[in-house]
């Protein structure tokens, strides 16, 4: 392993590797279930953010997509919002209503700027750091605390939990929506965003109601929803589920999903609704991701699973002992190891 690296080992439990100032990545023996890159090279046009990509199931089946040609600024697993304010923290062009969408000079950067937690101990891999919300023009928004935290939850499937406190430090009301609360009928994604594999395309969505498409659960609410697709070159079906936290704003969320065209899962806070952030307020959000070596009649224990995982997981308050700023994080030193 380069300087550049350091590895938190753990046998059979989840490990860790820390490209420092770059990247993290989980690691279930020798399979790396995903990497969180935290400072992306992204180019301005496509909002450059973090994002988790390559995603694996246990068994090493990639589950999600990096730049695809049709959509370059969707990548793997990301916090994107296409409406905040006036601006575009999702990437590419914004939708006006009367023009459709019409590429402007306000596509946001989220920035990396300090390592609050990096650790591997009691079984599960957590990574947690500090962002500015920083518009095209050089105006800062939002300061964020993310925090990120794997474990395994069975032979076949293993947990992510995502939480994200955003502080409006504008100095004014900014409101958060979505293309659907500027005009644009049944397209209010923005939130957590999950883009799958091509060969998911044509997958089955999946509720506690039973499957359907696209078209028939776009728009729904529900605590939870998954993906079951399939795999070129492996004979093989996996899942991804998203699971909703109960405290989060408008649960149960309104979904944007598809099967058709490309394979996602988005739970949408501000699909038809705004959320107006008032100055030094704090939007909150926790979400559960279940990734396994399954089909759709897996997906309810899973989602019970995650769900239990998002029970018993308390929140992290960002009163760790060991934050660090980024001076430290390049200087080659793991940030927060609890080994």
């Amino acid at each position: 392993m380069s300087a550049a690296g350091q590895r938190i080992d753990r046998g059979r439990t989840l490990g860790a590797r820390h490209d420092l100032g770059m990247s993290l990545t989980a690691l279930d023996g020798e399979t790396e279930l995903f990497r969180y890159t935290y400072v992306p090279d992204s180019p301005q046009l496509e909002s450059p953010k973090p994002y988790l990509h390559p995603l694996r199931t246990r068994a090493g089946h990639v589950v999600s997509l990096f730049r695809p040609h049709d959509h370059v600024w969707h990548k793997g697993i990301a916090w994107s919002l296409p409406v905040v304010e006036d601006e575009n923290f999702w990437g590419g062009p914004t939708y006006v209503h009367g023009r459709f969408y019409v590429q402007l000079d306000n596509d946001g950067e989220q920035a990396h700027r300090g390592i609050d937690r990096v650790s591997a101990d009691d079984g599960a891999v957590a990574f947690a750091h500090r962002l500015e919300w920083v518009t095209q023009a050089g105006e800062l928004l939002f300061t964020e605390r993310r925090a990120l935290r794997a474990e395994i939850v069975s032979d076949d499937a293993w947990a992510l939990t995502v939480e994200t406190a955003m502080t409006n430090v504008s100095g004014r009301d900014i409101p958060i929506g979505s293309p659907t609360t500027r005009g644009r009928e049944n397209a209010g994604y923005g939130g957590l965003f999950w883009r799958g594999p091509r060969s998911f395309t044509g997958g089955r969505l999946v509720t506690s109601s039973g499957t359907g498409s696209g078209d028939d659960v776009r728009g729904g609410r529900h605590e939870w929803m998954a993906f079951e697709g399939r795999h070129d070159h492996v004979d093989a079906t996996s899942l991804v589920l998203m699971v909703d936290h109960h405290e989060n704003p408008q649960h149960p969320p309104q979904w944007f999903a598809r099967d058709a065209e490309f394979a996602c899962l988005n739970p949408a806070p501000f699909f038809s609704e705004e959320l107006v952030v008032a100055p030094g307020e704090t939007a909150r959000f926790r979400y559960g991701v279940g990734i396994a070596d399954g089909d759709a009649g897996d997906a309810p224990s899973l989602a019970e699973a995650v769900r239990g995982v998002l029970a018993s997981y308390a929140a992290d308050d960002g009163d760790d002992a060991d934050a660090s700023s980024d001076a430290d994080a390049s200087s080659g030193a793991l940030i927060g190891a609890r080994v």
